[in-house]
């Protein structure tokens, strides 16, 4: 991410040349692609690569080419991309998720564990906050959803084999789901929980 950060400039700078329209936008998602092609080459999941050029892209570094686009942001350019794959993504993964194991006592059990670990484990970690006044509760809260990004890798888990044996399972990528759900749903009120406790306390 550091190299990206130090080369990030000049790509863009070279990119600023081109006279062409929504280079913006198509210079981004090059540069989201190459590095999750990257990503996989050298073993790794392509979100991998995707996450590092989000982290990496910086307003800062695209200013002379966002001018060149009426000052429209990137997030206003990939707008129309997210709002025809997201859907498509979220139909994939559930498509892969056998219905009858929710029903399941075991499955259900295991759900309930993998949720409760995802809850304590957010909470663990904002013991690493140590900015002096942050609610850590509030920030462990925030971090608890696992969102699409457990379910790309309980995905890739499913796709791959060992000993001719799918890595993650039927049963265990329906409880991955149903934590994923899960952890996405009980933060939104347990938020505002914690900050309405905060405002009462003051």
């Amino acid at each position: 991410m550091s190299v990206g950060r130090f080369l990030l400039p000049f790509y863009f700078r070279l990119v600023t040349r081109l006279r062409s329209q929504g280079i913006l936008l198509v210079s981004s998602l090059v540069l989201c692609f190459g590095l999750a092609y990257m990503a996989g080459v050298i073993g790794l999941a392509p979100i991998v690569g995707a996450f590092t050029a989000g982290l990496i892209l910086e307003p800062v570094h695209y200013q002379e080419l966002s001018a060149k686009n009426d000052d429209v942001s990137l997030e206003e350019l990939i707008s129309p991309l997210v709002t025809l794959l997201v859907p498509i993504f979220f139909v994939t993964m559930g498509a892969r998720v056998n219905v009858q194991d929710f029903v399941r006592i075991e499955i259900l059990g295991f759900a309930a564990c993998l949720t409760i670990a995802a809850i304590i484990g957010k909470q663990v970690c904002a013991f690493g906050v140590l900015a002096r006044g942050l609610d850590r509760v509030a920030v462990g809260l925030g971090m608890i959803p696992r969102g699409e990004v457990g379910l790309i890798f309980a995905s890739i888990g499913a796709s791959l084999t060992l000993f001719d044996k799918p890595v993650v399972d039927s049963a265990t990528y329906g409880a991955v789901v149903i934590m994923v759900v899960v952890t996405t749903l009980v933060t939104p009120p347990l938020i505002k929980w914690r900050f309405s406790k905060a405002v009462a306390a003051t």
